[in-house]
């Protein structure tokens, strides 16, 4: 999460787009929860 967030302040990629393909991309490996500090941030985007 801080690593995407750097990433995003630079501006090398979205910050809010690449938050959303992580958090997919675990409920996808097989997760039936998720806790995250980004968890406020996801539900904005969403």
């Amino acid at each position: 999460s801080a690593m995407i967030r750097a990433a995003g302040q630079l501006g090398a990629l979205d910050a809010g787009r690449m938050m959303l393909e992580s958090l997919v991309s675990i409920k996808r490996a097989g997760a039936d929860m998720i806790i995250t500090y980004s968890a406020l941030d996801a539900i904005r985007l969403l």
